[in-house]
C-alpha cells in the first residue's frame, strides 16, 4: 500500500450536506408525528360553529331586549329608547368606576356609522358571573341592569355605576351584516 491510499481526502462540503439533510428529515418526521396529537386538541368544526350566532335586530321592539346563549355564555341585545341613549350619553365619564363613553361601547356598521339604539353586551356580571336582570324590571338605580346576587348596578350602556362589580359589562366581538338588520356575535 502506498501512502496515498492510506490518506483519503475528506470532502467536508459533502459531509455537511449529509448532516443537514439527515437533520431536516428528522425534524420533518417529528413534525409529521406530532401533528395528529396537536390537531386533536383544536376545537371541532361543530364547536366552532356553535361559538357564533347571527341575531336579527330589526325584530327587537324599541325598549325591548333579547337574551341569547352562545357557547353557554349569556349575551344581551337591547334596542334602546331615545331616553336610554340620552341617559347613557349624558353621564360624566370621569365619575365612572370603569370610564367608557357610550360610543366606545358600540360597534360601527359597515359604512362606519354607529347605531346607538342597538347595544350588545355580555350577560355575566363582572363581579362573580351572575346574570343581571334587565331594564324595565323595576330594579336597579340607573335604568340599566341590576345584579340581585350582590347588588351591582349598571346603566343603560352596561357601565358599572354602583356595587362590587369591578368593570362594565363586556362588549363581545360582534359585527353587523351588510344592511344592519342583524348582528353576528362571536366568542
Amino acid at each position: 500500500m502506498t501512502d496515498e491510499t492510506l490518506h483519503e481526502t475528506i470532502d467536508e462540503d459533502r459531509r455537511d450536506f449529509i448532516h443537514i439533510a439527515a437533520g431536516a428529515a428528522v425534524v420533518g418526521g417529528a413534525g409529521a408525528l406530532a401533528w395528529p396529537f396537536i390537531a386533536q386538541m383544536l376545537p371541532a368544526l361543530d364547536t366552532k360553529a356553535a361559538s357564533s350566532l347571527e341575531v336579527p335586530v330589526t325584530e327587537i321592539p324599541e325598549g325591548g331586549e333579547i337574551r341569547v346563549l352562545i357557547g353557554g355564555m349569556p349575551f344581551f341585545i337591547r334596542h334602546r329608547t331615545r331616553a336610554e341613549i340620552t341617559a347613557a350619553e349624558s353621564v360624566d365619564v370621569a365619575s365612572l368606576p370603569d370610564p367608557e363613553t357610550d360610543n366606545e361601547r358600540l360597534v360601527a356598521l359597515a359604512d362606519g356609522n354607529l347605531k346607538p339604539e342597538i347595544l350588545v353586551v355580555s350577560g355575566s356580571c363582572t363581579h362573580l358571573g351572575c346574570v343581571p336582570v334587565g331594564p324595565g324590571s323595576n330594579t336597579g338605580e340607573f335604568g340599566g341592569w341590576y345584579c340581585p346576587c350582590h347588588g351591582s348596578h349598571y346603566d343603560t350602556s352596561g357601565r358599572i355605576r354602583k356595587g362590587p362589580a369591578p368593570s362594565n359589562l363586556p362588549v363581545p366581538s360582534y359585527e353587523y351584516n351588510a344592511d344592519g338588520s342583524a348582528v353576528t356575535i362571536s366568542l
